[in-house]
């Protein structure tokens, strides 16, 4: 299978006035996750083509579905990925990937017998491996409510025009998607640990830009505790963290005044981004950087690839 990547051949220039439509973005993910960054694509587009300098690599210390790390590699704004994800759950199936098992799994996708019965006797049974364990994640994660994973969590009932479980579970395009990762696979590290103390080892490295997406629980939010199985984190040790990277990043986060608070004493800009979440209710998204003048034009970078074999 011949790779095909995507670099920009110019700002082909859009409206920035409202969110973004999500349909118009690439889906490379298999997850359907909670929190997930596909409306922050063209933002981070906008982002990489503004840099004095391209990256080698990227680095998403809280992987989660790795939206924007798959975009990164992908469209060739850098040669490498490194995904850190403390879930092992989660982990398992970017493990399997990089492994080389991303077919197997998606023949195990396909050839899934889809019921209520089937999908509660695969999670009750105890995992054989990372590649069974990986299947049993998109599993639950394509046929939970909402996509989560984390305790309390359970099957969707009526979901869509009465499909149930099978609402969100669509064999033939995972099964797409985890051949077209398989490709990739050699552009991919994942860790799976938790993501200050392995992102240190990255934030000397002038040749890397750091995305970050933590958990929202920042001035008592309880998104992140009832999303994610791991929600725990020392916000200000990350905010100490982002301080350190020699190179760039960029961060989101809940429009909290305590995430405010620790971006000001550090010194970091902030913005306001519109974005919809799951219920297309729109809302707004705090991005964090260090210099984040170039969201203040009036246009975004649109539509302007190529495509290069």
């Amino acid at each position: 299978m011949q790779q095909e990547f995507f670099v920009p051949t110019g700002p082909s220039l859009t409206s920035n006035s409202g969110p973004i439509n999500v349909a118009s973005v690439p889906q490379r993910s298999p997850f359907r996750y909670p929190g997930g960054k596909t409306w922050f694509v063209p933002t981070f587009r906008r982002w990489m083509s503004q840099l004095a300098k391209r990256p080698s690599v990227l680095v998403e210390p809280f992987a989660g579905g790795a939206t924007i790390a798959l975009t990164a590699v992908c469209e060739n704004w850098v040669d490498h990925a490194v995904l850190i994800e403390l879930d092992p759950d989660v982990a398992a199936v970017w493990q399997t990937i990089v492994a080389g098992d991303a077919p197997l799994l998606a023949q195990k996708i396909l050839g899934f017998d889809l019921s209520v019965e089937n999908v509660k006797a695969q999670l009750l049974c105890e995992s054989s491996g990372c590649l069974d364990m990986a299947f049993k994640t998109i599993l639950k994660n394509r046929t939970f409510h909402g996509g989560i994973l984390a305790a309390g969590s359970g099957l969707i009932k009526a979901g869509e025009a009465g499909k149930g479980i099978s609402s969100r579970w669509y064999p033939e395009t995972l099964a797409k998607r985890f051949n077209a990762l398989h490709v990739i696979r050699d552009r991919l590290t994942v860790h799976c640990g938790d993501s200050l103390e392995l992102s240190t080892s990255y934030a000397k490295d002038l040749q890397a830009v750091f995305f970050i997406d933590p958990p929202y629980t920042a001035g008592g939010k309880k998104a992140g505790k009832r999303l994610y199985t791991f929600f725990e984190i020392d916000h200000n040790a990350l905010f100490d963290l982002c301080a350190n990277v020699a190179g760039e990043f960029v961060m989101t986060y809940d429009n909290a005044d305590e995430v405010h608070a620790l971006a000001q004493a550090q010194g970091f800009d902030t913005r306001l981004i519109a974005m919809k979440n799951t219920h297309h209710a729109e809302m707004s998204e705090l991005v964090i950087g260090q210099d984040l003048s170039w969201l203040d034009a009036a246009h975004v970078l649109g539509n302007g690839w190529r495509a290069v074999k």
